[in-house]
């Protein structure tokens, strides 16, 4: 079985150092979950998005 081509992976990759990073630099520690979450939260928005996205603009449908 093979993956999708149109997985978030450097998106939800991005989200999750962008979180760490911010909680390591306020709070002085960066944790897992708090950080792993949000990313996985905003991949798989992106991830439905571009299915709803591919789904409406099939060629050849009006």
């Amino acid at each position: 079985m093979s993956l999708p081509d149109d997985l978030p992976v450097s998106e939800s990759l991005a989200v999750f150092l962008g979180v760490a990073g911010f909680q390591w630099l306020t709070a002085g520690r960066a944790g897992l979950v708090e950080s792993l979450l949000p990313a996985l939260l905003v991949g798989i928005i992106i991830f439905a998005v571009r299915r709803w996205r591919q789904r409406k603009h099939r060629p050849g449908e009006h």
